[in-house]
Protein backbone atom coordinates (compact mmCIF):
# COMPACT_ATOMS: atom_id res chain seq x y z
CA UNK A 1 0.00 0.00 0.00
CA UNK A 2 3.29 2.45 0.39
CA UNK A 3 4.61 1.61 -2.40
CA UNK A 4 1.16 2.78 -4.34
CA UNK A 5 0.73 5.88 -2.62
CA UNK A 6 4.17 6.92 -2.92
CA UNK A 7 4.57 5.86 -6.95
CA UNK A 8 0.93 7.49 -7.51
CA UNK A 9 1.90 10.82 -5.52
CA UNK A 10 5.60 10.93 -7.54
CA UNK A 11 4.05 10.15 -10.61
CA UNK A 12 1.48 13.00 -10.09
CA UNK A 13 4.28 15.32 -8.86
CA UNK A 14 6.81 14.40 -11.57
CA UNK A 15 4.31 14.64 -14.43
CA UNK A 16 5.37 18.14 -15.60
CA UNK A 17 9.03 16.91 -15.60
CA UNK A 18 7.94 13.95 -17.79
CA UNK A 19 6.16 15.72 -20.10
CA UNK A 20 9.37 18.68 -20.36
CA UNK A 21 11.61 15.41 -20.95
CA UNK A 22 9.49 13.50 -23.23
CA UNK A 23 9.13 16.51 -25.22
CA UNK A 24 13.19 17.51 -25.02
CA UNK A 25 13.55 13.44 -26.09
CA UNK A 26 11.50 13.74 -29.28
CA UNK A 27 12.70 16.92 -30.13
CA UNK A 28 16.20 15.82 -30.09
CA UNK A 29 16.03 12.69 -32.36
CA UNK A 30 12.32 11.96 -33.40
CA UNK A 31 12.91 8.65 -31.75
CA UNK A 32 11.00 6.90 -29.04
CA UNK A 33 10.41 8.80 -25.31
CA UNK A 34 10.21 5.59 -23.31
CA UNK A 35 13.39 3.01 -23.09
CA UNK A 36 11.86 -0.90 -22.83
CA UNK A 37 14.16 -3.44 -21.19
CA UNK A 38 13.69 -6.78 -19.68
CA UNK A 39 14.73 -7.21 -16.25
CA UNK A 40 14.82 -9.12 -13.28
CA UNK A 41 12.77 -9.33 -10.25
CA UNK A 42 11.15 -10.90 -7.56
CA UNK A 43 11.57 -14.44 -7.46
CA UNK A 44 13.64 -14.77 -10.50
CA UNK A 45 10.76 -13.60 -12.69
CA UNK A 46 11.50 -11.23 -15.41
CA UNK A 47 8.95 -8.17 -16.36
CA UNK A 48 9.87 -5.06 -18.34
CA UNK A 49 11.32 -1.81 -17.03
CA UNK A 50 10.16 1.62 -17.88
CA UNK A 51 13.35 4.48 -18.20
CA UNK A 52 13.05 7.70 -20.39
CA UNK A 53 15.69 6.86 -23.26
CA UNK A 54 18.40 8.53 -22.95
CA UNK A 55 20.89 6.72 -25.64
CA UNK A 56 20.46 6.41 -29.09
CA UNK A 57 18.38 4.38 -30.97
CA UNK A 58 19.47 0.93 -31.59
CA UNK A 59 22.49 1.74 -29.14
CA UNK A 60 22.54 -2.38 -27.60
CA UNK A 61 23.88 -2.96 -31.06
CA UNK A 62 26.76 -0.33 -30.97
CA UNK A 63 29.67 -0.02 -28.73
CA UNK A 64 29.41 -1.33 -25.72
CA UNK A 65 25.85 -3.05 -26.18
CA UNK A 66 24.51 -3.64 -23.09
CA UNK A 67 27.25 -1.88 -20.75
CA UNK A 68 27.16 1.69 -20.22
CA UNK A 69 30.45 3.59 -19.50
CA UNK A 70 30.69 7.04 -17.87
CA UNK A 71 31.51 9.46 -21.27
CA UNK A 72 29.40 6.71 -23.66
CA UNK A 73 29.03 8.48 -27.02
CA UNK A 74 25.97 6.47 -27.62
CA UNK A 75 24.41 8.58 -24.38
CA UNK A 76 22.35 11.69 -26.35
CA UNK A 77 22.75 15.60 -25.00
CA UNK A 78 19.49 15.19 -23.19
CA UNK A 79 19.82 12.05 -21.91
CA UNK A 80 23.37 13.09 -19.87
CA UNK A 81 21.23 15.31 -18.19
CA UNK A 82 18.37 12.87 -17.66
CA UNK A 83 20.72 10.49 -16.51
CA UNK A 84 23.22 13.03 -14.32
CA UNK A 85 19.38 13.61 -12.37
CA UNK A 86 18.38 10.60 -12.28
CA UNK A 87 15.39 11.50 -14.28
CA UNK A 88 15.52 8.15 -16.43
CA UNK A 89 14.22 6.51 -13.58
CA UNK A 90 10.99 8.54 -13.26
CA UNK A 91 8.73 5.63 -15.33
CA UNK A 92 9.67 3.21 -13.09
CA UNK A 93 7.40 4.52 -10.66
CA UNK A 94 4.61 2.87 -12.93
CA UNK A 95 6.76 -0.39 -12.52
CA UNK A 96 5.95 -0.05 -9.01
CA UNK A 97 1.84 0.76 -9.42
CA UNK A 98 2.09 -2.09 -11.46
CA UNK A 99 3.58 -4.40 -8.81
CA UNK A 100 6.80 -4.90 -10.51
CA UNK A 101 8.60 -3.42 -8.52
CA UNK A 102 8.94 -1.70 -4.88
CA UNK A 103 10.01 2.18 -3.94
CA UNK A 104 13.12 0.74 -1.99
CA UNK A 105 15.00 -2.48 -2.57
CA UNK A 106 17.99 -3.27 -4.60
CA UNK A 107 17.81 -2.28 -8.34
CA UNK A 108 16.65 -4.80 -10.97
CA UNK A 109 19.40 -6.39 -13.13
CA UNK A 110 19.69 -8.11 -16.26
CA UNK A 111 19.46 -11.93 -16.84
CA UNK A 112 22.77 -12.78 -17.79
CA UNK A 113 23.64 -10.86 -14.64
CA UNK A 114 21.03 -13.09 -12.42
CA UNK A 115 22.93 -16.46 -14.09
CA UNK A 116 26.76 -15.10 -12.50
CA UNK A 117 25.39 -14.49 -8.82
CA UNK A 118 26.67 -16.77 -6.02
CA UNK A 119 23.91 -18.76 -4.08
CA UNK A 120 23.88 -15.95 -1.43
CA UNK A 121 23.84 -13.12 -4.16
CA UNK A 122 20.58 -15.10 -5.24
CA UNK A 123 18.84 -13.54 -2.00
CA UNK A 124 18.82 -10.04 -4.07
CA UNK A 125 15.83 -11.94 -5.69
CA UNK A 126 14.01 -12.37 -2.25
CA UNK A 127 12.35 -8.98 -2.62
CA UNK A 128 10.98 -6.73 -5.50
CA UNK A 129 14.04 -4.63 -7.25
CA UNK A 130 13.66 -1.35 -6.13
CA UNK A 131 14.02 2.69 -7.48
CA UNK A 132 16.21 3.22 -4.69
CA UNK A 133 17.95 1.41 -2.02
CA UNK A 134 21.12 0.06 0.15
CA UNK A 135 23.81 0.34 -2.49
CA UNK A 136 22.04 3.62 -3.71
CA UNK A 137 22.89 5.76 -1.25
CA UNK A 138 25.77 3.80 -0.27
CA UNK A 139 27.83 4.83 -3.85
CA UNK A 140 25.10 3.88 -6.53
CA UNK A 141 27.39 3.24 -9.80
CA UNK A 142 30.59 3.88 -8.56
CA UNK A 143 30.97 1.00 -6.47
CA UNK A 144 32.40 -2.28 -7.76
CA UNK A 145 29.47 -4.37 -8.85
CA UNK A 146 30.31 -7.14 -5.96
CA UNK A 147 30.19 -4.40 -3.15
CA UNK A 148 26.82 -3.06 -4.97
CA UNK A 149 25.85 -7.14 -4.77
CA UNK A 150 27.09 -7.36 -1.14
CA UNK A 151 25.57 -4.16 -0.06
CA UNK A 152 22.09 -5.56 -1.51
CA UNK A 153 22.08 -9.15 0.11
CA UNK A 154 22.94 -6.76 3.44
CA UNK A 155 19.50 -5.25 2.72
CA UNK A 156 17.46 -8.03 2.16
CA UNK A 157 19.12 -9.61 5.66
CA UNK A 158 18.07 -6.71 7.71
CA UNK A 159 15.08 -4.64 6.08
CA UNK A 160 12.64 -3.35 7.88
CA UNK A 161 10.29 -0.38 7.70
CA UNK A 162 12.78 2.05 9.59
CA UNK A 163 15.31 0.79 7.38
CA UNK A 164 13.81 1.75 4.93
CA UNK A 165 12.24 5.22 5.98
CA UNK A 166 16.43 5.71 6.42
CA UNK A 167 16.86 5.10 2.38
CA UNK A 168 13.74 6.74 1.39
CA UNK A 169 15.35 9.95 3.30
CA UNK A 170 18.53 9.63 2.45
CA UNK A 171 18.06 9.01 -1.71
CA UNK A 172 17.58 12.76 -2.15
CA UNK A 173 21.20 13.24 -0.68
CA UNK A 174 22.62 10.53 -2.72
CA UNK A 175 21.27 11.92 -6.11
CA UNK A 176 21.76 15.63 -5.88
CA UNK A 177 24.31 15.98 -2.73
CA UNK A 178 26.94 13.51 -3.28
CA UNK A 179 27.65 9.48 -1.69
CA UNK A 180 26.86 8.51 1.51
CA UNK A 181 29.92 6.93 3.16
CA UNK A 182 28.55 4.64 5.83
CA UNK A 183 27.45 5.16 9.09
CA UNK A 184 29.92 7.32 10.27
CA UNK A 185 32.25 8.25 7.25
CA UNK A 186 29.05 10.99 6.43
CA UNK A 187 28.74 12.44 2.87
CA UNK A 188 31.01 13.04 0.40
CA UNK A 189 30.69 15.32 -2.50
Amino acid sequence: AADVALAGAGLVLAAPVLGAAALAIKLEDGGPVVYRQRRVGFGGEEFELLKLRTMVVGAEGRGAGLAVNEGDPRITRVGRVLRRLSLDELPQLWNVLRGDMSVIGPRPTLRYQVEQYTERQSRRLDVKPGLTGWAQIHGRAALPWEERIELDVWYVEHRSPRLDLRILLRTPLALFGGTYKGETGGWRS
